[in-house]
């Protein structure tokens, strides 16, 4: 598509600005001379103690345009200003083209909840905050609460925010085989599956160090997670010899929360959870994604109902604190039957976390060779999903604490941790909310350095260590000495005294 902007706009803004009623928008110079390309104007101007926007959306002779204002307030950037005034205009351009207003309004973010913290943290009482995100930024009543309450339930399991906390995330970027709409950096040939035993002693040595380093700056380890990939691909040997190398790095009696992203239930076994429950883990993810043998045959899943719930029975029998099982709603050849049959009969095992994704394209997913037809503007069935399941696990004692969003999701729906009270998946919180540092080792796996300043989080300080993406690079690589002296540089400049 061609977007054109005017004015101080940040061209990544508008972009994500069109995605919203264009999902999968290409954007680029490829048949701008086509009246049939969809064309995209955003413009912001400055006028006295407000930013105007305009917006106007064309497709060949359908062509529709509206004009937003908003004041400048205390407290609020210019910068801000001109990207709620953008975003209104086009939210309301759009509605008149395509007849649709998307429930999330104009929020674009990753983190929805953090926009409701700023509001809370600005001294408005909740009330007050879910009326802001409805007239500032537009979402429907049920999104700015749910926000809000997230917000909340955030706040109260983070509490006291240290510079000198930190979680631990280790990468196992293997699956048995690639769903099709995944395009994460997990491998599955055979070629590629025989590196696991040389990835696990490379990766068993930098964990070694990275706990070292984490004791000589006299960290406090708050969570450590296993993820992937599939961390269960890993056979009961190669399992035991990762978490005993964790065990040595860090005592496990100290930590909120040693979580292993099992994943696929193909994977599990009860040797395999026995050994995950016998060096101190916590919590465990067995995920179907769906229960329908038509949607997981659709989608790549190579493994059967039944096997998943041999599998969460493994999980259960072994003794793990915590399972968690995540779904996800609006997938092909899914619909509200299937998938509230699906959400009762996970709710019928009670686990003691229960995540809702939306189906969300990936660029490089297999799923995307069908063309662009699989991307979803209104989201078919999947907003009626989205509602039963929040309606259900509310009804089943579960609330929501943990929510995020994706770009090209159906609909433009959102992703909902749902847990007990006490069972809250602590990791998901910290590393969303960036509230403390997270060392990640592994292929893939980014560290980010945090640095928050209570009394100015807008001041939080990030630094970002990404090391080789794909294995045999990260097996090659020399990055540890690097990575480990910035780390050192970030705490002696930022943190310690």
């Amino acid at each position: 598509m061609k977007l054109i902007t005017e004015g101080d706009i940040n061209p990544y803004y508008a972009q994500t600005l069109c995605m919203i009623f264009f999902p999968g928008a290409k954007f680029g110079a490829d048949g701008a001379d086509d009246p049939n390309t969809p064309t995209v104007t955003i413009r912001v101007t400055e006028i006295e103690g407000a930013a105007r926007g305009t917006a106007s959306i064309r497709i060949g002779d359908h062509c529709a345009e509206s004009t937003r204002k908003f004041d400048y307030r205390p407290g609020m950037t210019a910068e801000r200003v001109r990207k709620i005034a953008a975003g209104a205009a086009m939210l309301a351009a759009g509605e008149k083209f395509f007849g649709y207003r998307p429930s999330w309004g104009i929020l674009t973010g990753v983190r929805p909840a953090k926009v409701a913290t700023e509001l809370l943290a600005s001294g408005l009482t909740p009330g007050r905050a879910r009326d802001a995100l409805r007239r500032q930024y537009l979402l429907t009543p049920k999104k700015a609460a749910l926000a809000v309450e997230v917000a909340l339930r955030e706040q109260k399991l983070i509490g006291e925010v240290s510079p000198r906390d930190c979680s631990v995330y280790v990468s196992i970027p293997f699956c048995p085989s690639r769903c099709a709409y995944c395009s994460f950096v997990s491998y599955t040939s055979p070629r590629l599956l025989s590196l696991i035993p040389e990835y696990l002693i490379r990766l068993c040595d930098d964990l070694e160090h990275t706990f070292a380093q984490i004791r000589r700056l006299g960290l406090r380890v708050r969570t450590v997670y296993i993820g992937g990939g599939t961390p269960t691909i890993l056979d009961p040997a190669q399992l035991e010899m990762l978490l005993s190398t964790i065990a040595r790095g860090v005592d496990i009696a100290s930590l909120e929360e040693l979580t292993l992203e099992s994943g696929r239930p193909d994977t599990i076994t009860r040797e395999k959870m026995q050994v995950a429950a016998d060096y101190g883990v916590t919590r465990v993810s067995v995920n179907p994604q769906s229960l329908d043998t038509a949607v997981l045959d659709r989608i790549g899943r190579a493994h059967s109902v039944d096997e998943f719930f041999a599998a969460f029975d493994a999980a259960r029998q072994a003794g793990i604190p915590q399972i968690n099982t995540d779904l996800i709603a609006g997938l092909p050849e899914d619909n509200f039957l299937k998938f509230s049959r699906t959400f009762d009969r996970v709710l019928e095992l009670a686990p003691d976390n229960i995540t809702v994704h939306t189906f969300c394209i990936k660029k490089a997913a297999d799923i995307l060779r069908e063309g662009s037809g699989v991307y979803s503007l209104r989201g078919g069935d999947a907003g009626q999903c989205v509602d039963y399941s929040q309606i259900k696990a509310q009804e089943a004692g579960y609330f929501p604490y943990y929510m995020y969003r994706q770009k090209n999701t159906v609909g433009n729906f959102e992703n909902v941790g749902f847990a007990r009270d006490g069972a809250e998946g602590r990791y998901n919180v910290y590393m969303m909310e960036e509230i403390h540092s997270i060392f990640a080792v592994g292929a893939g796996a980014v560290t980010k350095m945090v640095h928050v300043r209570p009394k100015n989080p807008a001041d939080t300080k990030i630094i970002r260590l990404a090391p080789p993406k794909y294995p045999y690079e990260y097996l090659r690589s020399d990055h540890r000495a690097e990575h480990e002296a910035r780390i050192d540089a970030f705490y002696e400049s930022e943190i310690l005294d």
